[in-house]
């Protein structure tokens, strides 16, 4: 179209002005008169199906054809450098679902393999649930010197809201995760992190290629030569904690790993700091005294595993003797 025609029109469009604004009243009332085709909020049976439905086209859109989803080590908090060798870091793998490996109060782990091509390597995908039902194990010493900067989220955390308990779980896959990095680059015996997403943990699977995990330290039977090497090997363990001013927190025959004769310390969600929480020497005293009390009964001489001999020294490794 020329532009003098464009012109012509616009000049046009005022020739019936006045008529325009004298049927402009009755086309206000007749279009408020017609039914609006859709009326105040959505109803809660409106919401939930929409809900489902924006979860069919999430859940169906982009899947691969060989997995359950494809790697989210690009969005993710990543674990610390150098990544080791055996780890996956392209995009383009793909992560699928090979069962679960444990259930618990807090958390369940699954095993994970993540592969492209011909590479492939397990992962151990730990999960944190907000409790809806089960509160976490005695988080309130726990989270002593852990406050949140917002006061409504301090609140939500109180008060054990849904908000807050969704908070609670974020805040304990923050923590495990954070610990698990420092410790690893000390070099404490733990598996190394790979990532975080949300509440969930993706980390070395700690077992042979088959996906048979290894077992806990409760799980074995130790000789005498092997009972006295997994001693001096916690007590390294808990000296490296020491010096970074930390204990484990809720230590147990449970939450120690024996693979290939190297005790290797998991779930470290609780990790306490010896000086900044007020009941930091209290906590490693109860750590202390309840692997000990398992060496001791699987024949450990008490000489050696003399409990209050090793809190204290590990008081005084943290400067704190």
């Amino acid at each position: 179209m020329r532009e003098h025609d464009l012109f012509e029109r616009f000049e046009s469009s005022f020739d019936d002005a006045d008529t325009m604004r004298r049927k402009g009243k009755r086309a206000k009332r007749t279009a408020d008169d017609a039914e609006p085709t859709r009326r105040g909020r959505m109803t809660e049976a409106e919401k939930l199906r929409v809900a489902r439905l924006r979860e069919d086209q999430l859940s169906t859109a982009d899947t691969p054809q060989d997995g359950d989803r494809w790697s989210t080590w690009g969005d993710a908090e990543q674990g610390p450098k150098p990544h080791p060798g055996w780890l996956i870091t392209e995009l383009a793998a793909v992560d699928r679902e090979l069962g679960i490996v444990k259930t618990g109060k807090e958390a369940d782990v699954f095993l994970l393999e993540r592969a492209i091509g011909e590479k492939a390597c397990l992962l151990a995908a730990k999960r944190y649930r907000s409790n809806d039902h089960r509160m976490f194990h005695r988080d309130a010493g726990y989270l002593e010197g852990r406050r949140m900067k917002k006061s409504r989220e301090t609140r939500a955390i109180a008060n054990r809201t849904a908000f807050g308990r969704n908070l609670i779980a974020e805040q304990w896959a923050v923590a495990e995760f954070a610990a698990l990095s420092g410790l690893w680059q000390i070099g404490a015996p733990v598996p190394y992190p790979v990532q975080r997403s949300g509440t969930e943990l993706l980390l070395e699977f700690i077992g042979d290629d088959e996906g048979n995990a290894a077992p806990r330290l409760a799980q074995t039977r130790p000789d005498e030569d092997e009972l006295l090497d997994l001693w001096r090997q916690l007590v390294s363990t808990l000296m490296t904690l020491a010096e970074a001013g930390l204990t484990h927190g809720d230590l147990s025959a449970y939450n120690l790993m024996v693979h290939e004769g190297r005790l290797i310390m998991i779930d470290l969600p609780q990790v306490v700091d010896l000086v900044r929480n007020p009941r930091g020497a209290e906590f490693l005293d109860r750590d202390v005294r309840n692997i000990s009390g398992w060496f001791a009964s699987r024949g450990l001489p008490p000489e050696i595993g003399d409990p209050s001999a090793l809190v204290a020294t590990l008081l005084d490794v943290a400067g704190m003797g």
